[in-house]
């Protein structure tokens, strides 16, 4: 790594530790809370269908024609298509900032300083952006081009940041993906069926691994017992009946995970929990990853 490039993490490093924006933070974070109060809408801002957090999917756009604005504005005669591509990367800001936020208000403290950051960075970005349109309506093109440059420097650093929350930080990044590779083959014992407490959830550790289990009369199931989103402990959480199905919410961020296949019923987690098959041996409970053999 090069001095300059050093230079910028332990930058960014000042950033996770500047507990001073905590007062920022927790005003923030309340607010998003509030706004984005229906759980469809947050399912569909983490990208719990998608499998993935929607957020880095949509920057796409913005990040695409701002990028594509910037060339086009060192090209004499571009003047047109480059203010529309400014025009579609500024539309294309608001949902992608709408989601970003969304998935903000599910981080760990040293990751919400970060991310508050990288959204006034972006902001800040946007913001230029709607001036070049302003000037170049006003027929300043020199300033319109001149905005639109510093917009440009603007949204590359927010880059950076976001991709150290994403990098560095782990923001949005599984925290399950190491078991299904991990975790050894064939059944392994967890203890006798009378063990396990009727309806409540309980941890069992198999090769280093922790498990949720829950036991409801002679039926059993059992998932990894680390939420996906931020790595909490699903066996402190509570046990929900969602349409029918019996899910585990995480404490932390109530994450929800359906038993019967570890899939996502609701987010800030978009990835599934690893699954573990069943079976019960003259008494003994006995497990195995599912699709291992």
């Amino acid at each position: 790594m090069s001095v300059r490039s050093a230079g910028i993490a332990e930058t960014v490093d000042r950033i996770e530790r500047a507990d001073g924006l905590d007062p920022i933070v927790t005003a923030a974070r309340r607010a998003v809370r509030a706004a984005l109060r229906p759980t469809a809408l947050r399912d569909a801002l983490h990208g719990v269908r998608l499998g993935h957090p929607v957020h880095p999917v949509l920057t796409d756009v913005p990040i695409g024609s701002w990028s594509a604005a910037a060339i086009l504005d060192a090209v004499p005669g571009t003047g047109n298509a480059a203010a529309l591509l400014i025009t579609v990367g500024c539309v294309g800001y608001l949902p992608t900032a709408l989601a970003g936020w969304a998935d903000w208000a599910e981080l760990h403290d040293d990751q919400q300083r970060v991310g508050l950051v990288h959204a006034l960075v972006a902001a800040s970005a946007f913001g230029c952006y709607v001036a070049s349109l302003s000037s170049r309506r006003a027929g300043n093109t020199v300033r319109g081009k001149a905005w639109s440059y510093l917009g440009f420097a603007l949204v590359n650093s927010a880059g950076y940041l976001g991709a150290h929350l994403a990098y560095r930080q782990a923001a949005g990044a599984s925290r399950v993906e190491s078991i299904p590779r991990t975790f050894p083959a064939g059944w392994h014992p967890i203890g006798d069926l009378d063990d396990l407490p009727d309806g409540g959830l309980v941890r069992r550790t198999v090769a280093g691994t922790d498990l949720v289990v829950v036991r409801r009369g002679r039926h059993v199931n059992a998932l990894a017992d680390t939420c996906s989103h931020l790595g909490t402990s699903l066996a402190r959480g509570a046990f929900a009946a969602i349409d029918g199905q019996g899910c585990v919410r995480c404490p932390a961020h109530g994450s929800t995970f359906r038993l019967s296949d570890g899939a996502v019923v609701h987010g800030p987690a978009t990835a599934p929990a690893p699954r573990f098959d069943v079976r019960i041996v003259r008494g003994e409970v006995q497990i195995m990853l599912s699709g291992a053999r």
